[in-house]
């Protein structure tokens, strides 16, 4: 068992053993089974995914740096969602105004765009949107 704690910056949002973790790392995919060599990695926005009795949970997570240690997995998030907890239509919305934002230059109050900023946003909401498409069991 790995003995895995997720935080995110408001909240300890799991704290729990679990048989296997799958993260979205820089050019890769890691996966973590029990007794994995130790290790530390930045995280993308991407698919989190948790097994544990029998069960697969999905997650869309932001980015964050995994911490592989021999006695605990600690992954520090900016954002998690379970795939239930997505409101499919607040990420479409998001989605459009990231674009929107994208698209121009300047906002309605004239200032400049801040274009990082809001490409994360843009790839947050499609990741929330892909991971909803993908694992909700509507």
């Amino acid at each position: 068992m790995i003995n895995l704690k997720i935080i995110t910056p408001s909240q300890i949002y799991l704290e729990q053993e679990v048989d296997y973790v799958e993260v979205k790392a820089p050019h890769s995919v890691l996966g973590i089974l029990p007794k994995h060599a130790p290790l530390v990695s930045s995280l993308e926005i991407g698919l989190l995914k948790i097994k544990m009795n029998n069960a697969t949970l999905y997650f869309a997570a932001g980015e964050g740096i995994i911490n592989v240690r021999k006695d605990e997995t600690v992954i520090l998030l900016s954002s998690i969602e379970r795939v239930d907890e997505i409101d499919i239509n607040r990420a479409i919305e998001a989605k459009k105004r990231a674009e929107e934002r994208l698209s121009n230059n300047v906002t309605s109050s004239g200032k400049e765009v801040d274009k990082e900023r809001a490409s994360k946003a843009l790839a947050r909401a499609i990741n929330r949107i892909k991971i909803y498409s993908d694992y909700s069991k509507d």
